[in-house]
């Protein structure tokens, strides 16, 4: 069975450890037994606090409702003349009314709901009043939410206006991006297929990913392990395992992947060659037999 120094040996007939109910070997232990000898092989194998349980995956998506709704919102109302902080005030009143909260609201510091990103920010925006989303602007929005203790997280790109060609090219392959990685998001794969495969896809149309921000794993916690980069090759990285969730969000640059963070506030990622960037993210859950995006 799989063991880590956090873990305590399971008997064969003890309940098992995802509460479910059930004897452990008619649960879990298949399954952890199958861990155990990717382990012994010498792979990275998530622990049982990386594996959601059936009724946490459950509360997981409720929050995700929630997430895909406000987004949902955002994509019906953005345009030329919105102000950033009018998306954020969106965002908090929508996640609010139906019984959230935004999760970036004060994390680690971050004064809004929402993050807003446009045109040469990577990402981390923050929301102001000073920011007019004029015609030929792209913009991420990333949204994330708390519901019962249960966090989601996701975001799409906006294109706002006359948006010139190459530009759309790039946030069209941000996206063919995420849906490449998910594609090799399968039980008993790693998590390095999905980097590889994200990877070439930008890489072989001409773009870069940014290297020291990745995606994660998320749930229980709004940032949980794995690390999610996309500069990994097949067969590497983490196993992936039934009852991960994580998500798929590259920052795909127009130029070189060179990045810088705003020395005025700490948060806001910047391009350092000042050329666009695009990001889409999902969050995806491992089944039995491939994968489920739980939030978009």
């Amino acid at each position: 069975m799989l063991q880590n120094e956090k873990q305590i040996k399971i008997g064969r007939n003890d309940p098992c450890w995802c509460h479910s109910g059930r004897k452990y070997k008619q649960c879990h232990m298949a399954m952890d037994e199958k861990i155990a000898r990717f382990r012994q092989e010498g792979h990275i194998v998530p622990d049982h606090s990386i594996i959601k349980t059936p009724e946490q995956i459950e509360k997981i998506k409720e929050s995700a409702k929630i997430n895909i709704a406000v987004l949902d919102y955002v994509a019906e109302h953005i345009g030329e003349g919105v102000t950033t902080e009018e998306i954020d005030n969106w965002v908090y009143e929508l996640t609010t009314r139906m019984g959230g909260i935004p999760a970036p609201l004060n994390y680690q510091g971050f004064p809004k709901s929402v993050c807003t990103s446009v045109n040469e920010q990577v990402c981390h925006g923050i929301p102001d009043a000073g920011t007019v989303l004029k015609s030929g602007d792209i913009i991420n929005v990333d949204c994330s939410t708390i519901l019962h203790g249960y966090f989601s997280d996701s975001s799409r790109m906006f294109c706002i206006g006359d948006v010139s060609e190459e530009k759309k090219r790039l946030v069209q392959i941000t996206k063919e991006c995420c849906e490449a990685g998910l594609r090799e998001v399968k039980p008993w794969g790693f998590l390095g297929d999905m980097g590889q495969a994200v990877h070439d896809h930008a890489y072989n149309n001409g773009y870069t990913i940014v290297r020291e921000i990745g995606g994660h794993g998320v749930g229980i916690d709004f940032h949980e392990d794995p690390w999610v980069g996309y500069h990994t090759k097949r067969g590497t990285e983490m196993l992936l395992v039934p009852g991960m969730i994580f998500t798929i969000e590259p920052m795909v640059n127009m130029g070189k992947a060179d990045i810088y963070i705003d020395d005025k506030n700490d948060w806001t990622v910047y391009t350092q060659d000042g050329k666009p960037s695009a990001q889409w993210e999902l969050m995806v859950l491992v089944t039995e037999d491939g994968a489920e995006v739980l939030s978009w």
